[in-house]
């Protein structure tokens, strides 16, 4: 779901199923590139405006978007920063890859920023791509390579002219593979850079920045065999991620490139099979293991002694917390910068008490050894955030009988987007967009977050009308989505579909319209417009979401006792005619309606009867839909 007449972050205009994101339904395949027409290889084509269609904005180091990138204090981590930038700096050495790894936590974004901003400031930064699966525009491996070409055409005439030639050339070039891009947006250019000789090559900046590799997703049904659509997420992850380490193998390290190429990644599977014997990088990278070779203990007591001296002038007075405070928070986060950085965060909000706060954070650390449990520190932290705003929440008369844990969980898959086990869609969703669709008041994201703010954040993007719930760090993440860690708090992916199928039902039936004398066009309703976007959602969605649940067959059939489906008839025919969803993708919702009712009906089947009859009325509408729809465009003409 997209934000209503506003630019859309990510893809066109509004459609059915707004905000999908490639997707692929039998014979219909979405792709989510620029479509070039036969003909279109010509003189015609803008090569730089379709490359800026290809990139990634809030992947750089510099975006708006990471207004507030962590990064480290100046005399923090000054080992390991040393050591990066003597790699850098040292064009002699023969290992021009650098992968530094680390656990959930550990600093390696901020450590990636801090090393950007140095080599900006010395001329030497060629390109960056700070990968967050938290952000949909720059947590897939296509727009890693346009983005970095962007950033060295920015560098030099020729080399935009080169990368604005070869797009010309082969328009499509985005959807190509990852190497197949890496060869003709950055190796062939910078060739024809060298032999033009119109600079030194030895002055062009050339230190390449990749931030958060494991972050970096599969493409969306890039796999257009139909059997393979059911392939786990985690492998098609997995294979782009190798697939771009090959390519840097390749492009960059054989082709002899003068690139040194800085990669931060967790210790996934990709990246360590990569420096396996056997793999890509096996002896041509230079590894930093930044969890076990350093000790950030240092750094964060240094960390947290700077922020708690501000806090103290802050609130005059610089005796509110002692140095063994700081020590029982440092040991506590058992090398984990991501846990100081939340409790620095937990404790500076506004209208809130530092001492009051630090005492009640003091009472969350574990008392024995962590061995067994790496992220116990950090998930009891989690977990005593969320239980305070949950009670906070809930003791409000207006939010009493609603579930903070579930609405929650609702935003936070919103944030990357709904899927389905039954279809390859997935559907994103802004915060406002969402809490319209679940029922709940305008501003009801807001007061939902109030309490979570050291954990989470809701802005909306430059430009942009909508609200976007961001999270810190992908760590909580991980924490809310694993019962093993978030035990008594976790929410079931189920149970949030199910949840929201209800709502869509809800909000169908409660629909304030006068249905015996609705207007001719969907955009004459007089409703307020998240709500007539949200209803609109609500109608296009249910099939889809109650294809993947089980457990709600009372609410169906309040549903169609309160003439739900009826209210449905009256508003698919305008539905058809302002958006034309229905006209190429109606049978796909109609078939997921009629697979959900073949699974009800050996539960209820004088209610799935009910539906069939529906679904058949809708099979035969279609035809006079379709009729009327091509006399207004004819009419229209």
């Amino acid at each position: 779901m997209v934000a209503p007449e506003s630019t859309p972050v990510y893809g066109g205009a509004t459609s059915f199923l707004a905000g999908a994101r490639g997707f692929q339904m039998r014979d219909i395949q979405y792709i989510d590139h620029v479509t070039v027409h036969p003909g279109a290889g010509d003189g015609s084509i803008d090569g730089w405006e379709l490359l800026l269609k290809n990139i990634a904005p809030n992947a750089l180091h510099d975006s708006s978007a990471r207004y507030d990138a962590p990064k480290c204090d100046e005399d923090t981590r000054v080992e390991v920063t040393g050591e990066i930038m003597d790699w850098i700096q040292d064009r002699n050495s023969p290992q021009r890859v650098l992968c530094m790894i680390g656990a959930a936590g550990a600093g390696k974004s901020a450590l990636q920023q801090t090393i950007a901003e140095r080599c900006a400031k010395s001329d030497i930064l060629a390109a960056t791509f700070f990968c967050s699966s938290a952000d949909p525009t720059r947590d897939r491996a296509s727009t890693i390579v346009g983005t970095i070409a962007y950033q060295l055409g920015l560098k030099h005439p020729l080399f935009q002219s080169s990368i604005i030639a070869a797009v010309k050339h082969d328009p499509l070039i985005f959807s190509r593979s990852i190497q197949s891009q890496m060869e003709g947006l950055i190796v062939l250019p910078f060739h024809n850079l060298q032999r033009s000789q119109e600079i030194d090559i030895a002055t062009f900046p050339y230190a390449i920045l990749i931030d958060g590799l494991d972050e970096c997703k599969g493409e969306p049904n890039h796999i257009a065999d139909p059997a393979h659509l059911g392939a786990d997420d985690r492998c098609q992850a997995e294979d782009r991620q190798a697939e771009l380490l090959a390519a840097i193998r390749h492009c960059i390290l054989d082709t002899d490139l003068p690139f040194r190429v800085f990669i931060a990644s967790r210790p996934e599977w990709a990246v360590r099979t990569a420096l396996e014997p056997g793999g890509d990088l096996h002896q041509v990278a230079y590894c930093i293991p930044l969890s076990d070779k350093y000790d950030a203990s240092r750094d964060m007591r240094r960390y947290l002694q700077r922020r708690f001296e501000y806090i103290g002038l802050r609130i005059g007075n610089p005796q509110w917390y002692t140095d063994g405070d700081i020590n029982t928070l440092v040991e506590a986060a058992s090398g984990q910068f991501i846990y100081v950085a939340t409790v620095f965060k937990y404790l500076s909000e506004r209208r809130a008490s530092p001492a009051t706060r630090l005492k009640i954070v003091l009472t969350w650390t574990p008392d024995g050894s962590q061995g067994a449990r790496p992220f116990e520190a950090l998930d009891r932290l989690y977990t005593n955030i969320l239980l305070a705003a949950k009670n906070a929440y809930e003791a409000v008369d207006t939010h009493r009988g609603r579930d903070f844990l579930l609405l929650f969980r609702a935003y936070h898959i919103g944030v990357t987007g709904f899927s389905f086990d039954t279809s390859s869609i997935v559907i994103e969703s802004s915060a406002d967009l969402l809490s319209a669709l679940l029922c709940l008041e305008a501003g009801a994201e807001e007061n939902l977050m109030s309490d979570l703010r050291s954990l989470v954040a809701l802005g909306r993007n430059e430009g942009a009308s909508h609200m976007r719930l961001r999270l810190y760090h992908k760590s909580f993440s991980d924490f809310l989505e694993a019962e093993s860690r978030a035990r008594a708090l976790f929410v079931s992916k189920s149970r949030v579909l199910t949840h929201v199928a209800k709502c869509c039902m809800q909000h169908i039936i409660e629909c304030p319209l006068d249905f015996d004398s609705l207007p001719a066009k969907w955009k004459e309703f007089t409703l307020p417009v998240l709500y007539r976007y949200s209803l609109k959602e609500a109608i296009e969605l249910l099939p889809f979401f109650l294809n993947s649940t089980t457990t709600i067959d009372d609410e169906v059939s309040g549903f169609t006792q309160n003439r739900g489906w009826q209210k449905m008839n009256s508003l698919l025919p305008l539905l058809y005619q302002s958006e034309g969803w229905l006209f190429s993708k109606f049978h796909y919702w109609i078939d997921h309606l009629g697979q959900f009712t073949d699974m009800l009906k050996a539960r209820k089947p004088e209610l799935t009867a009910a539906i069939n009859v529906w679904i058949e009325k809708w099979k035969c509408d279609q035809m006079e839909w379709r009729r009327e729809w091509r006399k207004n465009i004819l009419d229209s003409d």
